[in-house]
């Protein structure tokens, strides 16, 4: 079973910061711009720490990582930075606005102890890439610290939990801070005995399922080989056997997926006929259409071609195109990249895009030759996947909105 307990994070001292002033988003999705913005914004903003710049001059022992952990020490050192008194939990509120219509979403941060993805009750659901991991290890390793949250799910239909983060949710938060998007993110720390023991007996049958940051928690999960081969003696309870998560009720009707879309530079020119075996294509001839119209349907996607002044319908009809067991083949987001990209077409170079609008931008300027668009993947279909052990494309969910940097830091100190 998944143990959760809590810790003694590390959090912003909101009597000597502009909290909306030192916050960050996670680090994959911050261009070299609004890296330049956060870093002209405040001396003391996270991404100095979690997402440094390189340096003319970086060296082996002067460099990006080297500078983030003299950042965490000092702040913490002037009390820029302060450590929670007691172990906590730290529940953790998002409200925003998403197609017209105003969510939530509570949760708690708590820390995870880690194990091999899959082999336990932890699961992945996407494919990773090397690089990041190596740029996330490095930084583990250096600053000894979990500078972000993983954002995780759980499974539970009890409300105990969620009754006890609601009743919490209506006390004065530590820190409220508004993102760039719009979102209103609210922290409230939870240090009470009765309270911690309400949460860690609910959550102790659960499986969690990794949302958001896989590259963070396969990190952590080297980390930890590494230490326990430096220490063969450890007990398997020290401060690098956990990980920092962000954990939420996935049938809490505030959680929101969002779709990223697929182009691509290169299609045969009898694409056409080699989609008609496995779809039913339909021409649509309005821009604004395409997303209303796929919107709700499954296994129904987008098609645009720069030749073309029309987009087209594609509704899948038949076809067994991978080794997959069939009911993840019917999931959309493997019939595009199995079928569509794989076996269709072939494609090696493909490139995503969350706006429709950019992404028809690419396409009509030249940049791509086509583009499909898929609806947003289903939370009971990452689920299935996890749950079968079978790693999703990248980019197949987009959890909205996204967890703050340095929201709370969890630093590996004996508790």
């Amino acid at each position: 079973m998944a143990e959760i307990i809590p810790f003694k994070g590390i959090l912003y001292n909101v009597s000597k910061v502009s909290i909306g002033d030192v916050l960050a988003p996670p680090y994959d999705i911050i261009t070299p711009e609004h890296q330049e913005e956060l870093y002209r914004k405040s001396p003391l903003n996270i991404v100095r720490i979690d997402f440094g710049k390189e340096q003319p001059g970086d060296n082996e022992t002067d460099n990006k990582y080297t500078r983030s952990k003299n950042y965490l020490e000092t702040w913490v050192n002037e009390g820029i930075l302060i450590r929670s008194e007691k172990p906590s939990f730290y529940a953790y509120e998002m409200s925003y606005r998403i197609n017209g219509e105003e969510k939530r979403l509570l949760g708690f941060l708590g820390l995870v102890k880690i194990e091999e993805l899959g082999k336990g009750t932890i699961y992945p659901h996407e494919c990773t890439y090397s690089k990041p991991k190596t740029d996330r290890l490095t930084l583990l390793k250096t600053c000894e610290a979990n500078t972000s949250p993983i954002f995780s799910l759980y499974k539970s239909s009890e409300k105990d939990v969620s009754t006890l983060l609601s009743r919490i949710a209506t006390t004065k938060p530590y820190i409220k801070a508004r993102d760039t998007g719009g979102a209103i993110h609210r922290l409230w720390c939870i240090d009470e005995k009765k309270d911690i023991e309400i949460i860690t007996k609910k959550l102790d049958s659960k499986t969690v399922f990794i949302a958001d940051g896989h590259h963070r928690y396969e990190t952590a999960f080297e980390f930890q080989k590494e230490m326990k081969e430096k220490r063969p003696s450890s007990t398997g309870n020290e401060p690098f056997n956990y990980v920092l998560m962000f954990l939420a009720n996935m049938s809490d009707e505030g959680l929101t997926i969002l779709p990223t879309h697929r182009l691509v530079n290169e299609i045969p020119d009898d694409t056409h006929r080699r989609l008609s075996e496995f779809f039913e294509i339909e021409p649509v001839h309005a821009d604004f259409e395409i997303t209303k119209r796929i919107s709700g349907r499954n296994r129904v996607f987008g098609f645009f071609q720069n030749e073309d002044d029309v987009w087209y319908l594609l509704k899948y009809k038949r076809g067994t195109f991978s080794e997959l067991n069939s009911d993840l083949r019917q999931i959309d987001v493997f019939i595009l990249h199995d079928l569509i990209l794989k076996k269709i077409l072939q494609a090696n170079d493909i490139g995503y895009e969350m706006d429709i609008h950019k992404a028809i931008g690419k396409v009509r300027k030249g940049q791509f030759r086509a583009a499909f668009f898929i609806n947003p993947t289903k939370v009971e279909d990452v689920e299935r996947a996890a749950l079968s052990s079978i790693r999703m494309p990248p980019k197949s969910t987009y959890f909205f909105p996204k967890l703050l940097t340095g929201i709370v830091i969890n630093k590996f100190l004996n508790r």
